[in-house]
């Protein structure tokens, strides 16, 4: 497949979903009565809601909406943190996007800009570095968030900050890793899954490998996938296969991009700046151990939360959200109490609901549309 259309083929779609069916029908009668399949990544989320996967897909087929955004994950203390450094230290602030409108214990980062904070949005942090060296008189704080995807380009940029002596930059690191994030996942005590779908991005840094765990001690199969439509029916077909097979293997569906032992220049800029920490919080999901990463000691002095002396209090999600649940697979969207009411795109109290990639506003915005199948998408 060359060409992006190839990719939304209607015809494709069909046959992958025949073929899926098809395997079916030996599960069937082994009397398994669902198949539960947690998609990783909130990419592949919002593909599953826009295309309407998941209405071509058998009944016996369920898809869990996983834990692979790292704005849906983000806890509102790491937010205060923010709030608190561009109001109180009056920094300028900078930061990703979908990261502005996270709330947290008393207001987002929006909130604030509204409220005369300098907070700048930027589409790298060398963008934010960039913004440090025009303006020295200034300390600049950028925000870093995200998966290993987004690891390599902020550990270069610190890289590049000291190359350059630029000593008015910090960043409040908040790289959060996804394996051992599915470990502590297997390891929930009402969790009930068969395969993952695995997070594609991601592995183009980390590999495959990584996931032998999942496949040899929790005996669950994973297909790494890419993003688009026909890309996740495979990756279902390569899983319902393997589980009509009663094999459990590692496959990369996504071979066009991820390879099996990933990219090691980034791998090497990752090792080289950050080590592990002990405990990351992630909302909704409490404490999860050794799943981030911090800035080594040799690179403290671009570390925000020394620099500003920052103590960190983790704050509980505000009463009736139910992000952990949904995020676990224990409930739909629709099935938390805020959802649609209280909490909506426009004024998000979850954070699943703000990000286009959190399964709530996903489910949100495309879940009733009947225009949003990939066999009517020409």
């Amino acid at each position: 497949m060359k060409y992006l259309s190839e990719f939304r083929d209607p015809e494709i779609a069909d046959k992958i979903v025949k073929n899926i069916h098809s395997d079916l029908i030996q599960i069937r009668n082994s009397k398994k009565k669902k198949i539960r399949l947690m998609e990783v990544c909130g990419g592949h989320t919002h593909t599953i809601f826009k295309y309407g996967l998941e209405q071509l897909l058998p009944k016996e087929i369920e898809l869990i909406h996983g834990p692979g955004c790292p704005v849906c994950v983000l806890p509102m203390n790491k937010v205060d943190e923010c709030v608190y450094l561009a109001e109180e230290k009056n920094v300028t602030l900078t930061t990703f996007g979908d990261a502005i409108r996270v709330p947290g214990s008393k207001k987002s980062l929006m909130q604030a800009k509204a409220e005369g904070a300098d907070i700048r949005i930027v589409y790298s942090p060398i963008d934010a570095l960039e913004i440090a060296a025009n303006n020295p008189d200034t300390e600049v704080v950028f925000f870093a968030l995200g998966f290993e995807t987004t690891m390599p380009s902020t550990a270069l940029t610190i890289q590049e900050a000291e190359k350059e002596n630029i000593n008015n930059f910090s960043i409040l690191c908040n790289h959060i890793t996804i394996p051992q994030t599915l470990k502590a996942l297997l390891e929930t005590e009402n969790l009930n899954l068969d395969a993952f779908i695995g997070p594609g991005h991601v592995n183009m840094i980390i590999g495959t490998e990584v996931y032998e765990f999942i496949v040899n001690k929790y005996k669950k199969p994973i297909v790494v996938s890419g993003f688009e439509p026909i890309d996740i029916l495979q990756s279902i077909s390569m899983i319902i296969k393997q589980i009509k097979e009663n094999r459990c293997k590692i496959e990369n569906q996504y071979k066009r991009v991820v390879s099996t032992k990933g990219n090691t220049i980034a791998q090497k800029a990752i090792d080289k700046v950050y080590r592990v920490k002990d405990y990351s919080e992630w909302r909704g999901l409490g404490m999860i151990p050794e799943s981030g990463v911090m800035l080594r000691d040799e690179y403290s002095f671009y570390d925000a939360e020394k620099k500003y002396n920052l103590r960190s209090i983790s704050t509980p999600d505000p009463e009736k959200c139910q992000c952990g649940e949904v995020l676990q697979g224990l409930i739909k969207p629709f099935e938390c109490m805020l959802f649609g009411k209280e909490c909506n795109p426009q004024n998000p109290i979850g954070a699943l609901m703000v990000s286009s990639e959190g399964s709530c506003a996903a489910y949100y915005t495309y879940k009733f549309s009947d225009k949003n199948s990939v066999i009517n998408d020409k």
